[in-house]
């Protein structure tokens, strides 16, 4: 048994032994869970991959004479303001408002993520403010140009982040259709995947014993937390014989300081007629504390199924074409009814394992700690539909 006070300890000699996720995996046939558990410190997970429920808080502070911020624009993205004079919050899928101006086509694809992502790489953005005009904010409105250093805080907040485990989408029907996942051809032409399968942090992490409320992460390049359970949190998922869920499962809400992120880390993006998103990258460490936390990281992808959720289907609860591995997604080709169907991630695996060596860098640098949670995350949320509807059949035993 080790403690993280231990851990952190040798960490601030430089002398903690840290593997990725891979390096774990490749090595537990070879020595076994005991001696990696005697060997190592500290296993680093990765991931890099659209994560939609995100966005930043941004506090401009006060002009002169001062504003009560009503409604705001940052280059052309309405920004919330309901929560105080200058405290915006800007979401990653707010789509830009477009007056179809000559010349602004491009600016269709742009949205939230994108400023967010402006801002960490320094840019220059656009603010547009209408004011609530009263006795202490008289000031009725306000332009000018803001950066993340012209402002008080710039953090991202980000609702729902690192599924443990997702779908794999196809399209059934005869039209194309443009999705969450990208775009998906008809009679089965194409499947996509976005999680990484067992590299994926908190599928290392099943029963999230290791990581908690307060946990410290590798957050777009800089330093964040998990905040709270994230949105959709449903540990109650059905699981298979190791733990790991079969089909959406955990999520995780995080927060960290966007000054200090890395625009390689955070970019912009969009699905064609779907709307934009934030590509992120998130390490997470997993403190080798005993050896049944290596075995839960020894999970092989062959170990771990999604299930394939035809979209074509308008309602909540689609039909599925089973289950697949995701050794078998990786292969870039699945079955489906005796079809061989193209398969692609969402997600970068590279850039995720690369997010894995990067957060290992900086624990060996000795710049980066491990925290002890101040609580676990819940395990006992069950995904409860709007409509109170009964949950979908692969989520029941």
């Amino acid at each position: 048994m080790k403690t993280i006070a231990e851990i952190n300890d040798k960490i601030s000699r430089r002398q903690a032994v840290v593997w990725t996720i891979d390096e774990v995996k490749t090595k537990i046939d070879e020595l076994g869970c005991d001696k990696i558990a005697e060997l190592v410190d500290v296993i680093t997970t990765g991931s890099f991959e659209p994560m939609e429920s995100s966005g930043a808080i941004l506090n401009l502070g006060h002009t002169d004479p001062p504003i009560k911020i009503r409604s705001c624009t940052l280059d052309g993205v309405p920004a919330y303001a309901g929560f105080g004079a200058v405290d915006l919050y800007l979401g990653a899928t707010q789509l830009v408002d477009y007056a179809g101006e000559i010349g602004d086509e491009d600016r269709k694809e742009r949205g939230g993520a994108h400023v967010i992502a402006d801002l960490i790489a320094g840019k220059s953005v656009n603010l547009r403010a209408i004011g609530q005009a009263t006795d202490c904010y008289p000031r009725a409105s306000f332009d000018t140009t803001i950066t993340k250093d012209t402002i008080n805080q710039f953090y991202l907040y980000n609702p729902r982040n690192l599924y443990q485990n997702f779908i794999v989408g196809v399209n059934g029907g005869d039209r194309p259709l443009y999705t969450y996942l990208g775009p998906l051809q008809p009679r089965l032409g194409n499947a996509v995947y976005s999680n990484t399968g067992a590299i994926s942090p908190l599928l290392n992490d099943p029963d999230l014993d290791a990581i908690g409320i307060g946990t410290r992460i590798w957050l777009g390049g800089g330093i964040g937390y998990v905040a709270w359970e994230g949105t959709q949190h449903f540990p109650l998922q059905k699981r298979a014989e190791n733990r790991t869920p079969i089909g959406p499962g955990a999520t995780l809400a995080l927060i960290g300081d966007a000054k200090q992120m890395d625009s390689k880390w955070v970019r912009g993006c969009y699905f064609k007629n779907y709307g934009p998103s934030l590509m992120l990258g998130v390490g997470v460490p997993i403190p080798v504390l005993n050896a049944e936390i290596v075995a839960k990281c020894g999970v092989q992808d062959r170990q771990i199924v999604a299930p394939i959720v035809d979209f074509s289907i308008p309602r909540r609860v689609r039909p599925t074409f089973g289950l697949v591995s995701y050794e078998q997604l990786k292969s870039g080709k699945i079955k489906i009814e005796g079809k061989t169907v193209r398969v692609a991630p969402l997600a970068s695996i590279y850039r995720s394992r690369q997010v894995s060596i990067e957060l290992k860098a900086a624990i060996d640098r000795g710049e980066f700690l491990l925290t002890e949670a101040v609580a676990m995350l819940p395990k006992d949320r069950a995904f409860i539909p709007q409509d109170r509807r009964q949950m979908p059949s692969l989520l029941e035993d």
